[in-house]
């Protein structure tokens, strides 16, 4: 029986509700600073580490919200309706850019004095490096979980060629084809 037990998934095992959804997207985005790539690094670390999600659901709801617009919305109201319906993706929704919205009315008027600082705009330029870096890190993680055929590398140094070589195709062609 301790074996049966052992193979359930644990999505199976844990009991998520709507505001355990919205505090994790609270959380996530209350740290969350770059693209929907950043995001996922963040959602990693609470929905997968979790049990809440599969690395694999997690990759299909970043590229749902990828081939959307406003990415970080419709991933976020995705993952909230895959874990608990139409609630769970009004509270994903809500919690994510709640702290935006937060930050932006009390720093707003406190950033352009910060530039003028130079120890906190060296501090600013940082967290732009950090992102950049979260990104890159993001980009290794999801090549070594899906490009593990030669045909999956094909496609990808083929888009590689034509979103940044000498013939720009539009990505919005790369992903219908």
């Amino acid at each position: 029986v301790p074996l049966v037990l052992l193979q359930i998934s644990t999505t199976a095992v844990v009991k998520i509700t709507s505001l355990k959804v919205f505090w994790t997207f609270l959380k996530v985005g209350s740290v969350l600073y770059g693209s929907g790539y950043v995001l996922f690094a963040y959602l990693d670390a609470e929905l997968v580490s979790a049990g809440w999600l599969t690395q694999q659901e997690l990759m299909d709801a970043i590229a749902v919200g990828q081939f959307t617009p406003g990415p970080v919305l419709s991933t976020a109201t995705f993952i909230g309706y895959q874990l608990t319906g139409f609630w769970g993706a009004i509270a994903a929704s809500v919690g994510i850019f709640l702290p935006s919205f937060l930050f932006v009315l009390l720093l707003n008027p406190l950033v352009p004095r910060m530039r003028k600082s130079p120890f906190l705009s060296y501090f600013l330029d940082s967290v732009n490096v950090a992102a950049v870096a979260v990104m890159l890190g993001v980009l290794v993680t999801m090549s070594m979980e899906t490009l593990i055929t030669w045909q999956a590398v094909v496609i990808a140094l083929i888009s590689v060629f034509f979103t940044f070589g000498p013939k720009k195709l539009n990505p919005m062609w790369l992903i219908l084809i």
